[in-house]
């Protein structure tokens, strides 16, 4: 049985080669306490055996619903031939302040300073309260900004990932891969 993190690695290596712009694009679907769902486009920063790495502001919507509900479902969608899909479910935790640290510092200045300036899923009043906001942060952190304590990154811990490959006739190519409970992946086969 092949490891599902090495079969979605080559699925995201050929959706790259491909020539696909933003492969790394995924929807990330939460829910929060009451249980109403919200979904986001947001970028994948890395993937390992651990799982799938993102990176957002804590005090967001997403957030928030993750601090309520830590379950979540991740979909990268792949158009081009061969059109694929890969559904990711799991539980999911902030990453080390050390990890969030080293991202952070690869970031561009002005997009590190947005994360200072946006607090993002916030009302305001129009953009320039967010272009003062940027302006403030500039002064106040120069060209070398540290991370926001509310700003790091996340990792899903995969506890399903279906892949999903378009066939003719609609007879398309689904593969689930399930978690067992000493972390072992189970295969099997599903109907289109």
């Amino acid at each position: 049985m092949r490891d599902p993190i090495e079969l979605f690695r080559e699925w995201f290596d050929a959706a790259r080669a491909g020539g696909l712009e933003l492969p790394e694009a995924m929807t990330l679907a939460t829910v929060d306490a009451e249980g109403r769902p919200s979904a986001r486009t947001v970028l994948l920063k890395s993937v390992d055996e651990r799982g799938f790495v993102f990176f957002t502001n804590y005090e967001s919507r997403k957030g928030r619903e993750l601090a309520e509900n830590p379950s979540a479902a991740l979909v990268f969608h792949w158009a081009q031939e061969p059109r694929r899909q890969v559904l990711v479910t799991g539980t999911v935790e902030q990453i080390s302040e050390t990890e969030s640290d080293a991202y952070y510092a690869t970031r561009p200045v002005g997009s590190r300073l947005a994360a200072w300036a946006s607090r993002q899923s916030r009302a305001i009043s129009g953009r320039e309260e967010l272009e003062r906001a940027y302006a403030q942060a500039e002064r106040a952190h120069g060209e070398d900004p540290p991370r926001p304590p509310f700003w790091g990154g996340y990792l899903l811990v995969p506890e399903t990932i279906e892949f999903w490959e378009s066939r003719p006739n609609r007879l398309h190519e689904r593969l689930r891969y399930t978690r067992g409970s000493k972390g072992e992946w189970e295969a099997g086969q599903l109907a289109p």
